[in-house]
Formats: structure tokens, sequence, C-alpha cells
């Protein structure tokens, strides 16, 4: 018996031991799990030289200062994760949570959204962020949240859409760009603001563009001039023509699964860094606008102002000879065209 007794002392010893480790290691893992951060992954086709690229950093920046240690921001540039149009769908799907939606994505689902992807609608910037933190942005992002199953956390001032030529030619009205093959978004908004423009619409994914027109497949591109900067489209290209034709918007959007996933002093925050994130795009993105006809000029850039009242004109007719029209609220082009 005597023999017996030390084997059972140890092996009662080495139960108590495991037993101790295991509580310190599930009491010392606790607070590990009670602190796992929120992943929330951000998708955007943006190259990183651009300000709606760079202004995922202040968002991640703005997070981490006012929620330490709760978000872990992800950010992917250059349409990486997923291609341009498809993130909603895929934030729908839960496997995306932060990106920027355009008027044209909303429009395919929430048809009142395509009055943006007018022609001439919006005046200026100004204009566009009147128009979206107030009530016609209210109404109208509620129903985006309502049939997207995202909710916008803020508006972003892509630029003025200007063309720009592979080649120089003489371009005073719609008329001058018939049979120039014109790159546009792939979408039905987009294809028919480029055909209302004269040109004939040519779908092709942004990150093709630069190749696009560089070999010729393409004739010319639109877009806001710093997107023209950073995208380099410059390079491959000889002339800019003024038309100003879009006030062009993007809107910072979060998945209604990963918003409602948070506290209400979490969504506060991260509406927060939203804000910061739009307002540090705006500032940048005017700014700049209004030095780079400078700029492109000292590239060898040919810039010229057509006859805006000709395309103004043109483009407005086109959409009110359209089915457009019918699917925008009644009373919206007139309540729009009342933000001042």
């Amino acid at each position: 018996m005597q023999k017996r007794f030390p084997v059972a002392s140890a092996t009662w010893r080495r139960r108590s031991l495991l037993a101790t480790c295991a509580a310190t290691a599930l009491s010392q893992g606790l607070p590990a799990m009670a602190q796992s951060k929120i992943m929330l992954r951000i998708s955007s086709p943006a190259v990183p030289e651009d300000w709606h690229a760079k202004m995922w950093t202040v968002f991640k920046e703005h997070l981490d200062k006012s929620a330490p240690g709760e978000f872990d921001v992800q950010i992917n540039l250059n349409a990486s994760l997923f291609k341009q149009g498809a993130e909603p769908a895929a934030m729908a799907r839960g496997n995306l949570e932060l990106t920027t939606v355009s008027a044209a994505d909303m429009a395919k689902i929430v048809p009142a959204f395509s009055i943006f992807t007018a022609g001439y609608v919006v005046r200026d910037p100004v204009q566009q962020q009147k128009i979206f933190n107030g009530p016609i942005g209210t109404d109208l992002f509620k129903t985006v949240s309502e049939k997207m199953d995202i909710s916008v956390l803020s508006t972003c001032y892509l630029g003025t859409r200007q063309l720009n030529l592979r080649d120089v030619r003489q371009v005073r009205n719609p008329a001058d760009l018939k049979g120039i093959k014109l790159r546009m978004p792939g979408s039905k908004d987009w294809l028919f603001l480029g055909e209302a423009l004269g040109a004939t619409a040519t779908p092709l994914a942004f990150g093709e563009v630069y190749m696009g027109l560089k070999s010729g497949t393409i004739d010319a591109q639109d877009n806001p001039l710093p997107t023209v900067k950073a995208a380099k489209f410059y390079e491959v290209t000889k002339q800019i023509v003024l038309t100003s034709h879009l006030v062009d918007g993007l809107f910072i959007a979060i998945s209604n699964k990963a918003l409602q996933a948070l506290s209400p002093a979490q969504r506060s925050k991260v509406q927060g860094a939203a804000q910061a994130a739009a307002a540090f795009n705006n500032e940048n993105r005017l700014k700049e606008e209004s030095q780079l006809v400078e700029f492109f000029k000292k590239e060898g850039l040919q810039i010229s102002t057509p006859d805006l009242d000709a395309f103004h004109k043109t483009v407005q007719t086109a959409y009110q000879n359209a089915d457009y029209g019918k699917t925008w609220p009644a009373g919206l082009l007139e309540r729009i065209h009342a933000v001042r």
C-alpha cells in the first residue's frame, strides 16, 4: 500500500497542476476574446494616388484614434478584392463591409438615382453636398437602405467630369463627337450619357482604360481631372475638352449587416470616420481640380472649352425624350434645381 501512495499523490499533484494551468489560461484568454477587433473590409477600384483612395487611410486613422483597438480596417485598392460595380452584391452576401458606391450602381436597384447620372442636372460641388446632406438625400438614402441593404455614411465629391481625347480635334458641340469611341463604365446609365454627348459609348473597365487609349481601342474617356492625373491618362491623350457634363459623386456605404452588429457608440464612430474621410477627399479634390488645367497644359495637352449651351441643350433633350424621366419621382428634378 505504501508503494502505491506516492504514485497516487504524484497523479493528484499533476491533475491539480493541470487544472490550475487551465484555469489560468482561461482567465487570461477572456480579456483577449473581449478585445477581438471588428473587421471592416474595404474594396475600392481607386488607384492609390487618387484622393478617394487616400481618404480610406484617413478613415482608418480617424477610427483608430476614436475607437482604439476596436476595429481592424483592411483597405483594398485597384479593385483587388472585388471588381468595380460588384461591391454591393458582395456586401449583401456578407463578404464586404465598406465601399464607395456610385449613383449608377444605386440606380440599378433604385431607379430614382439615375437622375444623378444624367448630364447637367447638378450645378456644382456646393449644391451637390447640400442635396445629399438635406431632405432629398435623407429620402433617397432611406430607399437605398431598404432595397440594397446598405447604408450611406457620407457623400464624396468625385469631381466634374470632362472629356479626354487621344487625338486633338475641334469640339464645339455634340455633333463634333460623332464616331468617337468614348469609354464609359459598363452600365446603361453611363452608356446613355456617352451617347447623349454625341459619341459612340464604349464600355470598358476602369483598369483597362490606360491601355485602351494607348492602343487606340478607344478614342476618348471621361473622368474628373484629378482622376485623369492620378491614373496618368494624360500620358496617352492629347486633348481635354471642358464639357463639365456631370458633377459626379461617390457615396461611402456600409453593409446593413455590419452596421447593425455595431453598438450605437461604434456606429457613431464609424459615421464620424466616414465624414472625416469625405471631407478630406472633397477639400483636396477641389483644390487640385482648380490647379490641373495648368498642369495638363505643361504636359502638352490642348485644353478647349466647347459651346456649353449646345451641350446642355442636346444632353437634356436626349433625357427628356427617353424613358429616364419616367423613372424619376415626380417633382424630384425641380426639388434638385431649387437647392441653393
